[in-house]
Formats: C-alpha cells, structure tokens, sequence
C-alpha cells in the first residue's frame, strides 16, 4: 500500500507537474492507442457526465507515477477482519481524493468538482475491483476509463507521461483557457485588421516562433497554418493532413513531412510534403533520411524542407538532392522561411494580404483550439497565447 511518505510524494509530483510549463509530453512518449484513449475519455466529458471518471483516472496515474506496483483495482483499503469491506492490499481512494486530487484539480481549475470529492458518487464505490466486468452502471467514458486501467495494470502505459498528457488535455478546456483563448483571439484580430504591408505578417509570425517556448513546434503549426489558409483559399488542389502530434516525421508513423497534401483522388496517398526545420541549417542528414521515406512513398511528387534561417546549400548539399530527385522522380526543395514566404506570395499572386490574414488568424485559432478537425494540438497552449497576445497587443 501507499505510505504516508509516498502520499507525500505524490502530492508534490502532481502540483510540480501542474505549476511546470515545461513538463508537457510528446504524444509519441506513450502508445498510440492509448493516447487515442486519453483523449476520448477528456472528450466524453460535459456539463452533466463523465467529471468523476476524469478525477479518478488521475488519481491512478498518479499512484502508478509513484508506486508502479500498486494496484489501482481495489479501491478500498484496510486491515483484514475490518468492520467494514476492504482489499489487505487495496487503498482508500476516497481519502486519497478528498485530500489530495480533488483539492489540486479544483484550485489550479482543470475540473468543476463538488469539494467532497469524486469518490463520493456512488457508483465509484462498488465492492466490485475495476475491471472490465465492474458492474456499476455509470454514465460518460466508462469503456475508456477502465481500458486506462487496463493499460496501466499491464504496464502499457507509463503513469507519470500518461498523467502528463491528461492533465495537458485538461489545461487546453478549462475555464481559464476559454478566456485566454479569447484574449488572444481579440487582440490578432484587431493587430490583423491594423497592419498594411505582407511583411507586417511575416515579421509577426517570424517574430512568434523565435520567442515562444518549444520553438520547433510552434514553427510546425506556422507553417501548417499557412497551408490551412492556402487551402479555404482553394490554393491547394489535394487534401491538407492535419497536423500531426509532436513528433519528427519518419518511416515507422507513414510520415514524409510535418505538412502533407494527399492527392485529391485517394484521399491517402501524398502528393506534397513539406518539413519544418528549426535551429537547423544543415539538412545532410536530413536528406538522406528523406531518401529513406520516399522510397515508402513514391507517389510523393513534391518535397521540401523550409528551415527558419539560411539554410546550407553547398553542392554537396546540392548535388545529393538533386540524385536523390532523380533517383525517386521527386522535386526537392530547400527554402529559409523567408525564401518559402515569398514563394507563397506569388502562388496567391492577388491575394497576397488576404492570404496573410487568413494565416494569421489561422495560427491564433489553430492554438486557441477552435479548429482541432486540421490542428488537434495536444500539447498545453497557455504560453503561446501569452506570448502571442503580447505579440499582438
């Protein structure tokens, strides 16, 4: 069982965690499906159901960061011949919840709770261990809190990076959240109806990427931005992919760029892709990996690596671009954002400021969650509005 030290610890890892703005996970750091899971159980929640099975998946994640070989079935605990029913190697989570998980939820606002606590509802109490067999009947994500469990008994899933990766989903709907999203979305728009001249726009989101936290990924949803407005824009003749979680692009995820255009007639094959390179400038290695996936993807017609500064292109550099061109009938391109940028603009020749509009206000709304359908960012995004909104302002 939990001892009173270990409770301790786990206080102080959930609200390190939770003060931490730097302590969001990778998608990739934990499996896929179970990342899937995670993220329908936060997506079963509303106004009337599915609070408590959010509360009390937290609190297993928890007590499997600090203590892996707890189980977390049998949640009541007590000595054997007790008055009461409990598990010899059960906890009492309801204590663990009134004292610990509910408190820290409700003041750093992730979760509207009664101050009692989730374990107060009935059908969490059930002299039954949670398995896929529990009995209680209870309403919202029932399949996917007990699938959790599930991965957690096993070790599938990590506690501490799967309790990362809840919580940063519960910081993207909160009520503090909503607000900042507002602000942000108020102060773009009025910063896009003022500015005049196309490198307005560009220094802006130039500017953004070069002082935001976790640069290399806002420069990943900058450019994808831009090719959601391209694309409602009509600009773009395949499908945009949605932006995929924070990963790089490679074989084992079917990836060739951080922003893929699959052909309109399939709807799956990759016409265009394009990577985001920030902080670097020499793609030899680069190259060479993107030899690797294309030889997995040899309908991909189109190529290119945009890096957020002068690239290198030596002939060498050059040279092996161009076999590696021929070698899958591919064109390969290697920009700095500046050189994309101006590319951009005489594809959209006309329609120059209009484009940027849309890309700006794509960006803002990318990550103040209101187009998750082409940008679901799972990674916190309090900062980036911060920063963003000052930007702006």
């Amino acid at each position: 069982c939990l001892q009173p030290t270990r409770l301790h610890q786990k206080r102080q890892v959930f609200q390190t965690f939770l003060r931490s703005e730097k302590s969001h996970p990778t998608q990739t750091q934990i499996p896929e499906d179970c990342a899937r899971t995670i993220q329908a159980l936060v997506g079963s929640v509303t106004s009337e159901v599915g609070r408590a099975l959010i509360g009390i998946s937290v609190m297993q994640l928890c007590i499997k960061a600090i203590c892996p070989e707890q189980s977390i079935r049998l949640h009541k605990g007590g000595a054997a011949g007790g008055e009461n029913f409990s598990w010899v190697q059960g906890i009492s989570m309801r204590t663990l919840d009134k004292a610990y998980i509910t408190p820290a939820l409700r003041q750093y606002g992730l979760l509207k709770l009664n101050a009692d606590g989730f374990m107060m509802t009935r059908s969490l109490a059930e002299n039954y261990p949670y398995t896929a067999l529990y009995k209680a009947a209870i309403r919202g994500g029932k399949r996917e809190w007990l699938q959790i469990v599930e991965d957690l008994e096993t070790g599938k899933l990590d506690g501490l990076l799967g309790l990362k990766y809840l919580i940063s989903l519960l910081i993207n709907r909160s009520d503090q959240f909503e607000v900042l999203a507002e602000q942000c979305l108020t102060s773009t728009s009025r910063w896009v109806a003022a500015a005049k001249d196309v490198t307005d726009y560009f220094n802006l989101v130039d500017d953004f990427v070069q002082t935001s936290e976790y640069s290399a990924r806002i420069f990943e949803i900058a450019l994808h931005s831009a090719y959601q407005a391209l694309d409602e824009l009509r600009y773009i003749s395949g499908t945009l992919k949605p932006i995929s979680q924070m990963r790089s692009a490679n074989k084992k995820h079917g990836n060739v760029g951080d922003i893929e255009i699959l052909q309109s007639l399939t709807g799956m094959l990759i016409e265009e892709a394009i990577d985001a390179k920030f902080g670097k400038v020499n793609l030899r290695e680069e190259l060479e990996e993107l030899s690797e996936k294309l030889a997995y993807h040899p309908e991909c017609s189109i190529a290119g690596f945009v890096c957020d500064r002068q690239p290198v292109r030596t002939n060498e550099i050059l040279g092996r671009a161009a076999e590696i061109a021929e070698m899958h009938g591919c064109k390969i391109t290697i920009e700095s954002f500046h050189e994309w940028f101006y590319r951009i603009l005489e594809t959209v020749k006309g329609d120059e400021v209009k484009f940027c509009r849309r890309w700006v206000m794509a960006l803002a709304e990318s990550l103040c969650q209101k187009r998750r359908e082409a940008a679901p960012i799972d990674e916190p995004c309090e900062s980036w509005l911060k920063t963003l909104s000052a930007i702006t302002r």
